[in-house]
């Protein structure tokens, strides 16, 4: 007797830690790494992924090599010295393969931000790499958050899964949200 595909339960899968120190003022929110990342170990390890792409035209290529072609902990560096946070917003959930669409919503767990927020006080902006994040956080998070002063912005997901938008118009939208020049898509509360 054959087991269908979808009578096997799915395991839960587990996010990583913040990339963050004290001193970071921004802090980018993806929804839970994908099959690539959680191999890797790395937050977007998957090669077609923007977002090392992105992040180094913005804050700038390290050892005079693009940001994407660092090492990770590398990468990391970069992102802390120009005060930039990274976490997701899911601690955990049950999924299978990579999209978002296909996390189950009764199966996830939210990250704990009021700890986040009380050790990473400098924190003013929250953007996140898509629109699951955001809704994920607006849903699972922000009612249970003590009011701050934090503008949350959504980006266009660095996703290879979005790939309707250009990378241009991609880099433009994030070069306006991680340097104030504006909100790249309206999304603050």
């Amino acid at each position: 007797m054959r087991i269908s595909e979808s009578a096997v339960p799915l395991a839960r899968i587990h996010g990583f830690p913040p990339v963050a120190d004290p001193s970071a003022r921004i802090l980018i929110l993806g929804s839970m790494p994908g099959e690539a990342s959680l191999r890797a170990s790395q937050y977007y390890a998957h090669p077609q992924n923007l977002f090392w792409r992105i992040l180094g035209e913005i804050v700038g290529e390290a050892n005079d090599a693009p940001l994407r072609d660092t090492p990770y902990a590398e990468k990391l560096r970069t992102l802390k010295s120009a005060d930039i946070a990274l976490w997701d917003v899911l601690a955990s959930c049950h999924r299978k393969g990579s999209l978002d669409s296909d996390i189950v919503p009764e199966t996830l767990q939210a990250n704990d931000f009021a700890t986040f927020f009380a050790t990473h006080d400098r924190v003013d902006r929250v953007l996140f790499n898509g629109a699951k994040a955001e809704a994920c956080f607006r849903k699972h998070v922000v009612p249970s958050l003590e009011s701050r002063a934090i503008r949350y912005l959504r980006l266009p997901s660095t996703s290879p899964a979005n790939a309707s938008i250009p990378c241009a118009r991609k880099i433009d939208s994030w070069r306006a949200a991680l340097t104030r020049q504006g909100d790249p898509m309206e999304a603050s509360r």
